[in-house]
């Protein structure tokens, strides 16, 4: 068959490493983006990047260590070029505390961070309301700058891209053999996926240079992220809340939450406020799959639903999702060489 016709359908991280993805993965392929929304307007322009994973509680922990670990790896190398800069990215030193003990004082990922220990006694003077944390290095993308990077790199291998709102997949099965479904919080109507829900973030972006370690509360509601730029404060996780508008209670108490932790940060300036929704299920869906509609076949590979951790395991469900693309052009390759049978 001819050089295969790829849609990725959404442009936040998910789509767009997606796309990257499959052109080194497939470079026979053509590839093409579609997107209602591209940076800064993603929900991915939002989040903090931080490399901490979230855990998907019905996805094996051998899948999301391997997610994460492809993840960092790629991430580590851009920190370590002469790109990290433009690419918003860089490692950044800092603290998990937590009022008791964890369940599990190793968590999967200790081994892939940089540096994890137990903190010391004179460390944890710093949080008189902690009685527990651990200390590591690991690294932070600065979204906006990094989409961009990502887009940079997409068009230079020859990948389009087109603001378009794709209502239904099967509009796109005339013009591409495949297509890649990254829409986030879209797939709940894209592709009718009840198992996925909102997760309303609301953050604070801040400029406090002063702050350069990280501090997140153990129970993943309180943090302190610094960027290149500026220095994220967290945040909220309202389960099943579609409201993109803020709300001035909610940044007083994240203000006053992270002013708890780190006092300094009331001398803060320039606050910003920003909402996103995370694109939620109990497991990230990087799945397979043939729609089939009077007589005609559509080979759609999902990957969405990575909620509050997605740049965390960002380029191992996109080399994931890549590896089924290439699944499916043997496939249509096989039919193809049938049918000329």
């Amino acid at each position: 068959m001819a050089s295969p016709k790829v849609a990725v359908v959404g442009a936040g991280v998910i789509g767009l490493s997606t796309a990257l993805c499959i052109t080194e993965t497939c470079p026979s392929c053509s590839v093409t983006v579609l997107s209602d929304q591209f940076s800064p307007n993603t929900t991915s322009d939002v989040a903090a990047g931080m490399l901490i994973p979230h855990i998907y509680p019905d996805t094996p922990i051998h899948r999301q260590k391997q997610w994460f670990q492809e993840t960092f790896t790629y991430l580590f190398a851009i920190s370590n070029s002469a790109e990290a800069s433009e690419a918003g990215i860089h490692l950044v030193s800092g603290w998990q505390i937590f009022k008791s003990p964890p369940k599990e004082e190793l968590p999967f990922w200790s081994d892939i961070v940089l540096g994890f220990r137990p903190m010391s006694e004179a460390e944890l003077q710093k949080f008189p309301q902690h009685r527990f944390g651990q200390a590591f290095t690991t690294l932070k993308c600065d979204c906006p700058p990094y989409l961009l990077w990502l887009e940079k790199r997409l068009k230079a291998t020859g990948t389009r891209m087109y603001t378009r709102k794709v209502a239904d997949l099967w509009e796109l099965h005339r013009e591409y053999d495949i297509v890649v479904n990254c829409t986030g919080m879209g797939a709940h109507q894209l592709v009718g996926d009840e198992q996925l829900f909102p997760v309303r973030g609301q953050v604070l972006k801040v400029h406090a240079p002063w702050v350069t370690q990280f501090i997140r509360d153990g129970d993943g509601l309180t943090y302190i992220y610094p960027g290149i730029q500026r220095v994220t404060l967290g945040g909220t996780r309202e389960k099943g809340s579609w409201s993109l508008s803020p709300d001035a209670g909610t940044t007083r108490d994240i203000f006053d939450r992270c002013c708890s932790l780190e006092p300094s940060l009331q001398g803060a300036q320039d606050i910003e406020v920003k909402v996103g929704l995370r694109p939620s299920r109990q497991s990230v869906r990087v799945q397979r799959e043939v729609l089939s509609q009077g007589g005609i076949k559509l080979p759609v590979v999902h990957n969405y639903g990575h909620g509050a951790g997605g740049f965390s395991v960002h380029r191992g469900t996109a080399k994931e999702a890549a590896l089924l693309v290439e699944e499916c052009i043997s496939a249509l390759q096989a039919s193809s060489s049938r049918a000329k049978l």
